[in-house]
């Protein structure tokens, strides 16, 4: 063997062992990255039903209830605000805007018989609460696979690899403010 290929073989084998450790981490993020995106769209196609639904709930309430227009301000503007949102950030925080508007429409709702009475409604809210605990499954499971991959970018060589590529620590979803306590509603 000439005495120029054995610093060659070298170089090249110690570069395989820093670039392999490198790819395999890298694709492994990257991996991880994509089962959260996956999730995220997974949670987003429940908050667009959610989304498609509302204005039909609202219009049924509506006819029923005038005296009620912040909770429907509140909707149609956590509604507006979700249709326009274009990360994930941006929708999470929609979302959790919107659930604290329609926490108050279904206590709202509670105190009213009348409202309960009508067929239009129920059907409406029976879908709504179907939808609301699909949100909620997606939403468990999403917080699940964004805790694998934020632990992954955070653990050791690869947070060297992640912060080398720009993956960034993606957020929870987390309950909004003051959701730890049962909305009120004054009628009066």
């Amino acid at each position: 063997m000439k005495n120029w290929m054995k610093p060659v073989i070298v170089i090249v084998v110690i570069l395989a062992i820093i670039a392999i450790p490198i790819v395999t981490t890298y694709n492994g993020l990257v991996t991880a990255q994509n089962d959260a995106e996956e999730q995220f769209a997974n949670v987003d196609s429940k908050l667009q039903r959610r989304y498609d639904l509302i204005p039909n709930l609202v219009n049924s309430v509506k006819g029923s209830m005038k005296q009620e227009k912040e909770v429907f301000g509140a909707i149609a503007d956590a509604r507006t605000q979700y249709g326009s949102a274009k990360t994930t950030n941006e929708k999470v925080e929609a979302s959790n805007e919107m659930d604290s508007a329609l926490s108050r429409l279904l206590v709202i709702t509670e105190n009213y018989p009348e409202l309960k009475s009508n067929e239009n409604v129920t059907k409406l809210m029976d879908e709504l609460a179907g939808t609301e605990n699909r949100i909620s499954v997606e939403r468990d499971r999403y917080n699940k696979v964004v805790k694998t991959y934020n632990a992954k970018t955070r653990k050791f060589p690869a947070t060297i690899v992640a912060s080398m590529f720009g993956f960034e620590k993606l957020a929870f979803f987390e309950a909004t403010a003051g959701a730890d306590k049962a909305p009120t509603v004054d009628l009066d």
